[in-house]
């Protein structure tokens, strides 16, 4: 009987005799049968909420007065905190559902070796994989990708984003997602949180293994005047397939994946580098403190937990990569002190739904120019070679001035990412993900009443309605990734309304955050607390790569994409890349 998820307002659906249903409405806001009918309170507050779409048209029109919020310090403070609180109270944590747990359980909450979920999955046996919307088999995964997620041409973003922009996203989400590649979804084997291991590794002994002992410094390596991490012979560290890359350039991260593509070796770089800057920081401010010390401070990882790194990491993250995502003329603020009030929880979960939502992989393009050079993704593949003769200056130079691809609304994938695609479609389908309109609904946005609704145009609306039958049925990934883009954003409008709860949740979550913590001695002084504080994407590759190239998630204003046609024909970046980390476990 629950298949049919007759319980409203996110109220929990159990039966005990298989015929009939009871709906739990605790803390819900709602009472009856089917918890149907709202309290006067919570009329009230719907009445004073705000809808999405209302709250998206405030902030992405009004530039003057945004101009004016943007300025006047406790109107942007006060800002700030309306949005987190309109938005991370959508992530529930800890989460009572965890892997393929469909009620509360202790292992839900710890069992950290697989991700926890927003949504229960959809229950065993029903009459379609839906519920009971929709047709009883679900379409073809190879038509699906076919027909709806291949790149026929390669479309530049409209909101202009740059190619520095994925090469980031690349690497800061491989430090919270880290989904086991042999057990596969929803199996992880890390930590989940925001938790430096990219850089630093996952566990201490191969922390060791990546420091120098010398002034809490990492362990580095010069090429041509220039610094990059340690080369393998240098280390005693182990890379996965490292015999796959030129011998010359077989660099150690804290990752042992990264050395498959160049990507990763950009930000690996830029943040040793800058860690290296902050220990002699650290070492001028306080010239006492001994290696152990000033590594700590530096790096501050204690128990995978950085401090220094990872402010000037999340601010980053909200003001210029988040910033860039939300296309508000609003700008975001990172201040820890703005969740230091209340009942705020400084712990994270990651959810399988955030995982599978940032599967951002179409906005890689075709080809990649380093130095008047093009290359496919294939050539890049164990192949960091192109990046280091560039040299960094040139590279951030290049990727802050090519575009990144379209994602929403379809054939938008890649040859050289396809794999990716056809996976998460499977991993959603494991998982027995729930609709994309349930998740709306869980979002506190309108379901879709049809495939018009979803796609903005009628050829692959028709074609979806001819597959899935009901917009019920609609699978979260494939509709996330099909949904039309929400102007002036990247994605659509549920994939946008899901990501930032994920995102504010997480990167405010951090411990560091807290008021024990968040203070100038934790990070060795004053001085040290004013460089994170100030820290921004241009100042931070300033401060690492010499003559201060131009360093944008935004291509130039005036900027014009060419069409150039690629050879594309035959790239499998991704499938062997996940084929060779399933091997190498």
């Amino acid at each position: 009987p629950c298949c049919s998820y007759p319980c409203q307002h996110q109220s929990v659906c159990t039966t005990s005799d298989m015929i009939s249903f009871q709906c739990d409405c605790t803390a819900t806001g709602y009472y009856g049968v089917q918890c149907q009918l709202p309290y006067l309170s919570t009329r009230i507050k719907s009445w004073v909420k705000p809808a999405k779409s209302t709250s998206h048209y405030l902030l992405t029109h009004f530039k003057p007065l945004w101009w004016i919020v943007n300025n006047v310090t406790w109107l942007r403070r006060s800002m700030m905190q309306f949005v987190l609180k309109l938005r991370v109270g959508f992530v529930t944590e800890p989460s009572p559902y965890r892997g393929m747990g469909s009620y509360p359980s202790w292992q839900a909450y710890a069992n950290d070796s697989m991700y926890v979920r927003t949504l229960p999955p959809v229950p065993l046996n029903c009459p379609t994989p839906m519920g009971v919307k929709g047709k009883p088999k679900l379409p073809d995964v190879d038509v699906l990708v076919e027909k709806f997620f291949k790149r026929k041409k390669f479309q530049p973003c409209p909101q202009r984003t740059s190619l520095l922009f994925p090469f980031f996203a690349q690497h800061f989400t491989h430090m919270f997602f880290k989904t086991d590649p042999v057990k596969g979804f929803p199996h992880q084997w890390g930590k989940q949180s925001v938790d430096l291991s990219n850089i630093y590794g996952q566990t201490l002994d191969r922390e060791h293994e990546l420091r120098s002992h010398i002034g809490g410094k990492m362990k580095t390596c010069f090429i041509n005047g220039e610094e990059f991490p340690p080369r393998v012979n240098e280390s005693d560290a182990t890379m996965a397939k490292v015999d796959s890359v030129p011998k010359d350039y077989q660099f150690v991260h804290g990752h042992q994946g990264f050395g498959m593509m160049p990507t990763f070796l950009v930000w690996t770089t830029i943040w040793i580098r800058e860690h290296n800057r902050v220990c002699d920081l650290i070492k001028n401010e306080n010239p006492a403190w001994d290696d152990e010390r000033i590594y700590q401070s530096a790096l501050n990882h204690i128990y995978y937990f950085q401090l220094v790194y990872t402010g000037e990491l999340i601010k980053i993250v909200i003001e210029d990569y988040v910033q860039h995502l939300s296309g508000f003329h609003y700008k975001l603020l990172y201040e820890p002190e703005l969740v230091q009030e209340g009942h705020f929880s400084f712990h994270n979960q990651i959810n399988a739904e955030f995982q599978l939502l940032y599967h951002w992989h179409p906005l890689m393009p075709d080809d990649v120019k380093f130095n008047n050079k093009t290359y496919l993704m294939k050539d890049l593949l164990f192949n960091p070679v192109p990046v280091v003769k560039s040299g960094m200056a040139q590279v951030i130079q290049d990727l802050s001035q090519q575009w990144a691809g379209k994602v929403a609304g379809g054939s938008t994938q890649g040859l050289s990412t396809l794999e990716v695609a056809r996976l998460a479609i499977k991993d959603g389908r494991t998982m027995r993900m729930q609709s994309l309109n349930a998740y709306r609904e869980r979002f506190g946005l309108k379901r879709l009443k049809s495939f018009e609704e979803l796609t903005g145009e009628k050829q692959m609306a028709s074609e979806l309605k001819e597959l899935y039958g009901d917009i019920d049925a609609m699978e979260y990934y494939v509709g996330i990734m099909l949904e039309k883009r929400r102007i002036p954003q990247l994605f659509g409008e549920t994939l946008t309304e899901m990501g930032s709860p994920y995102s504010l949740k997480g990167l405010f979550a951090n411990p560091i955050n807290h008021p024990a913590w968040w203070k100038p001695s934790t990070f060795g002084g004053q001085k040290v607390m004013d460089v994170i504080k100030g820290t921004t994407l241009q100042n931070l590759i300033c401060r690492t790569v010499e003559g201060c190239p131009r360093a944008s998630f935004t291509v130039p204003s005036g900027a014009i994409y060419r069409e150039e046609v690629a050879g594309v024909e035959s790239d499998k970046t991704s499938e062997i890349m996940m084929r060779e980390a399933r091997d190498e476990n």
